[in-house]
């Protein structure tokens, strides 16, 4: 393994004597670490937690982001981030300061499969140095689709909405199966994965093909088999955003989103798949920073609500995992009460992890300051260390149970005997063949006949477009691309045009034209105009939806449409496919595609799909 073991018996022998040292953050005399065990709780943790002073349980409540490509980094720019942040340069000396509970990896953090599990095993080493030895949770969001933080040569999932569409629930599983391994590989153990909402709303801006679709029963179905297979892969699957974030329109990273289901239309719709989750014992839950007014009438996000967390998640529903709130530098838990007092108030809901510590307008991190609100609460009696107590066993049986205190390190020998095999690439792509949805081929323009000819490849995406036109070349066309962005203007829109005068076909890809709306943050109608004056032009045109399905709404008039629900790599080879008749296109409708501004028109049920 790649601790020497000599060293790793050392370590394993020094955990039961550091968990009864007193740290340099205080400590406890040796009757209370030797008190009898409490009823139905493991001695060993129990002896871990009686050794921590209140100082290292508050810690062990936060998962913290960090600057860098490794945990000793003194890259300059990295340095001056985490000192604005914790007052220290690298993840090292955050462990060494703090002792937190873990860290989440963004895509800054990443550079390759072996960097990600040298930066891990450097966070273990940090974490086995300090006196009480107690591992680190490493989490990333990983989901598959548009949110992977882990690029290739990592497998890649098509995500949540494209397996939906395959309806199969044995490649949900064999993918998460695949990502957990492989993410296990790079020493990440808990993926904040898989999306247990139910996306009845086209126009939600944070939500979308992360989620499994809008019909409860096969959210439930694709989550539960996911939670499999993440245990399996060996990390810790994470459902969210609960109670439920498919039915909004505000984005909860920039503003306060508000539910209005009624209590029967959320136990109906937004309920089932949490519900399943739990009957599944899922490990861990991810909070949602927003108001539901019918579970909780106080206006409060339900990140920070007692009636929610404790009344619902934990009494009704008899949730006994580890509850983790959603990123608390978000502004839906933001805008309320100040960050100092969010800590205190989410534990005081229910929750036991709390992710990613903002910073404040000066760019300084909360983060020291959140810890000492937590600290200070006990000590004022605003909460109780029993309270704080319950969440550090929660959080350290979790570690045991990933096998962290056996073993936290990732093997850097045998990375390319895991990560992005061929096998797991097949599996990959075979599951993605199933995803593809043909949705309208009105003009009978597909399956294409391989053979010369002349093709535009449009739209958006400039790796999308020149994937796409690289897949149709081999197919024996020449194919010319014009990259035109999320927002194209009439300049790119006229070039575009131009350019497919003298073409045989023409491809235009797409990336929620749905969001027409003309103000920062959006992409306004340039997508939307591009595909009509492409259409207009004469020429046949295929669309094809590298994401939400719901853009044809807005070009009801194109006679060819297909989604994919991603832009990864497989995705695009798999709609090459269905193009060309290599593939029977057997993707179904996750969700109903309405009417523009008439959602109680449905252009597409749920469950269409054309095939050939």
């Amino acid at each position: 393994m790649y601790r020497p073991r000599t060293r790793r018996r050392r370590w394993l022998a020094g955990l039961a004597a550091g968990a009864l040292a007193v740290t340099g953050l205080g400590g406890v005399d040796a009757s209370a670490a030797q008190a009898a065990p409490h009823a139905g709780k493991d001695p060993r943790l129990m002896r871990i937690l009686r050794s921590m002073s209140l100082q290292d349980k508050a810690a062990q409540l936060f998962v913290l982001q960090v600057y860098g490509k490794s945990a000793t980094t003194a890259e300059p720019a990295d340095v001056a981030a985490n000192r604005k942040l914790y007052g220290v340069d690298n993840a090292a000396q955050v462990v060494a300061r703090y002792h937190p509970g873990g860290f989440i990896y963004y895509g800054d953090n990443v550079t390759d499969p072996r960097q990600l599990a040298a930066f891990s095993n450097g966070i273990q080493r940090a974490a086995a140095a300090q006196p009480l030895r107690v591992p680190a949770t490493i989490a990333i969001d990983q989901e598959g689709g548009i949110v992977a933080r882990v690029q290739p040569p990592a497998t890649q999932s098509p995500g949540s909405m494209a397996l939906a569409a395959g309806r199969r629930t044995g490649d949900a599983r064999a993918l998460a199966r695949i990502t957990g391994g492989e993410l296990r590989a790079v020493g990440v153990n808990q993926d904040y994965a898989p999306d247990a909402d139910v996306n009845v709303n086209p126009a939600n801006p944070v939500i979308g093909v992360r989620s499994f679709g809008s019909d409860s029963a096969l959210v439930s179905d694709m989550v539960t088999a996911q939670i499999g297979g993440y245990r399996a892969g060996g990390v810790t699957p994470t459902v969210k955003h609960f109670p439920g974030h498919g039915d909004t329109t505000t984005d909860s990273h920039t503003g306060v989103p508000q539910i209005d289901h009624t209590r029967a239309e959320w136990e109906r719709l937004d309920l089932p798949p949490f519900r399943a989750a739990i009957k599944q014992r899922v490990d861990s839950i991810m909070t949602a920073h927003i108001v539901v007014p019918s579970l909780d009438p106080s206006g409060d996000p339900a990140t920070l609500s007692r009636p929610i967390l404790t009344g619902i998640l934990r009494d009704r529903l008899h949730y006994r995992g580890v509850v983790v709130t959603d990123a608390l530098d978000m502004q839906g838990v933001r805008d309320k009460y100040g960050d100092e007092n969010i800590p205190v108030l989410a534990l005081k809901a229910g929750v036991d992890v709390l992710l990613k510590p903002p910073a404040d307008a000066q760019g300084d991190g909360v983060f020291p300051r959140q810890l000492a609100a937590v600290v200070n609460a006990v000590r004022s009696g605003e909460l109780t260390e029993k309270r704080i107590d319950e969440s550090v066993y929660r959080i350290l049986e979790l570690k045991q149970r990933r096998g962290l205190f056996r073993d936290p390190y990732a093997d850097e020998s045998k990375i390319g005997q895991v990560v992005g095999t061929p096998e797991h690439l097949a599996v990959a792509q075979r599951a993605t063949d199933r995803t593809t949805t043909l949705v309208k081929n009105g003009a009978g323009i597909l399956p294409l006949r391989p053979g010369a000819r002349k093709a535009l490849v449009t739209g958006w995406g400039v790796s999308t477009t020149a994937t796409l036109g690289t897949e149709i070349a081999r197919r024996g066309a020449t194919a010319t691309i014009r990259q035109t962005g999320l927002s194209p203007g009439q300049p790119q829109i006229d070039e575009a045009v131009a350019a497919a005068r003298d073409q045989d076909l023409v491809v235009a890809v797409t990336n929620r034209a749905w969001d027409v709306k003309q103000e920062p943050g959006h992409n306004g109608p340039g997508q939307a105009d591009l595909v009509k004056a492409l259409v207009a032009t004469g020429k046949p045109v295929v669309v094809v939806a590298v994401r939400d399905p719901y853009d044809i709404a807005w070009f009801p008039e194109t006679t060819t449409y297909l989604a994919t629900y991603s832009y990864t790599a497989e995705a695009l080879r798999s709609a090459a496919k269905v193009l060309f008749g290599e593939l029977d296109p057997s993707g179904r409708l996750p969700v109903a595609i309405p009417a523009r501004d008439q959602p109680g028109t449905v252009l597409y049920p749920f469950g269409h799909g054309l095939g050939y």
